[in-house]
């Protein structure tokens, strides 16, 4: 008689390529902004972390790897001694809680503005496609987005090079592991989508060569870290930062294939539609349609529920789900979901991004809400 296995719950255990983790929620990279001028983290932010480590898997907020990179408001860096060195109470914080983290490499591209630049140059792209969104917040205020610069051919063995060191600095901070962000309109994105590169040179055309960028971080990252921690996140219905093109479809299956490759701990996918919004250039990709490409573990992300997720979990398109604005405001959210217990209020999207503890580590647990702490 043969036992049936058991059908993988949310709050299962699971094993992430040699990686025990103690249940399926994962603390989605959240960009909080709390940093400061210097984008070195801090003690505040170690509590913050520590505080939602009863998750199976921490990604940390997504971390620029160069000067170039920035394009965000005292968001952290990993490209000097210093950060790296104050991202290790991060780190320390996380695992004394028995939870791995791991950290998201950064480039902002296009989304950038000359006010986060060194000498005020233009921020950079694939190539001189202009965003067409609204304002940017700079350190000089809010200003309209510019026509980027487009990377010459030359530059980006350079741009990959600031991958590898951040990765390499990722490493002597301690993390699990690091994850690739390709998504959400950000550099690696840029490079991917069809709507933003034109490029006639070995990184534009093709779908081959639109990956090429994405294919040497990843290779160079794999020098740092084996495969098995390392992932890569895609945003393929999204139009976060002015992004959809009409062969998304195809881009990002393609993708997904060669992604395949090498055995990685996780493909991250923002497939929701709800925060991100969708393009509407076709049907929206579903988790399935990865399923059938890529055999590692599938992380999704993008306004789940404890319920969607669960049926995402059930189904087998999904081993992860990837939960931001819910566990910003539910420190315990894993011990809600455990006990049933009701969520906090939807946090107020206005405190999201104060330099201070407000709407960051103030948030109570079940039993603080109960007791009136």
């Amino acid at each position: 008689m043969t036992t049936q296995t058991p059908t993988p719950t949310l709050l299962s255990p699971f094993n992430l390529a040699g990686l025990p983790l103690k249940n399926r929620v994962v603390m989605a990279a959240l960009t909080r902004g709390r940093a400061g001028q210097e984008r070195i983290p801090n003690a505040l932010m170690a509590e913050y972390y520590a505080q939602r480590a009863s998750v199976g898997l921490i990604v940390s907020e997504a971390t620029t790897i160069s000067k170039q990179a920035e394009g965000w408001l005292n968001s952290p860096g990993i490209y000097s001694r210093e950060q790296t060195q104050a991202w290790k109470q991060v780190v320390d914080a996380v695992h004394v809680k028995g939870t791995p983290i791991f950290l998201q490499l950064w480039h902002t591209g296009r989304a950038s503005h000359r006010g986060f630049q060194e000498n005020g140059e233009l921020p950079v792209s694939a190539s001189a496609v202009r965003f067409t969104g609204s304002e940017s917040h700079t350190p000089i205020g809010k200003q309209p987005y510019e026509t980027p610069r487009a990377l010459e051919t030359e530059e980006i063995s350079g741009v990959v090079a600031d991958y590898w060191q951040a990765a390499q600095y990722a490493e002597e901070a301690g993390f699990d592991g690091v994850e690739i962000h390709a998504a959400n309109g950000y550099l690696i994105n840029q490079f991917l989508q069809s709507k933003t590169n034109r490029r006639t040179d070995r990184y534009g055309g093709s779908l081959e060569n639109r990956y090429r960028f994405l294919k040497e971080i990843v290779e160079a990252v794999l020098s740092v870290f084996p495969a098995h921690r390392v992932g890569v996140r895609l945003s393929p219905n999204s139009t976060y930062n002015d992004m959809g093109s009409p062969d998304f479809r195809e881009t990002f299956l393609y993708v997904a294939q060669q992604l395949n490759e090498y055995g990685l701990s996780y493909l991250s996918l923002i497939d929701g539609l709800e925060f991100n919004g969708f393009h509407e250039l076709g049907e929206p990709m579903v988790l399935a349609e990865f399923r059938n490409v890529f055999t590692g573990a599938i992380m999704a992300n993008g306004g789940y529920t404890e319920e969607t997720a669960s049926a995402a979990i059930a189904s087998g398109n999904a081993d992860l789900v990837a939960f931001g604005r819910s566990i910003i405001s539910n420190p315990d959210l894993v011990e809600r979901f455990t006990n049933g217990w009701t969520l906090n209020p939807p946090p107020d999207p206005s405190i999201w991004f104060t330099s201070e503890q407000e709407g960051y580590t103030d948030f109570p647990t079940y039993h603080a809400s109960c007791s009136g702490a």
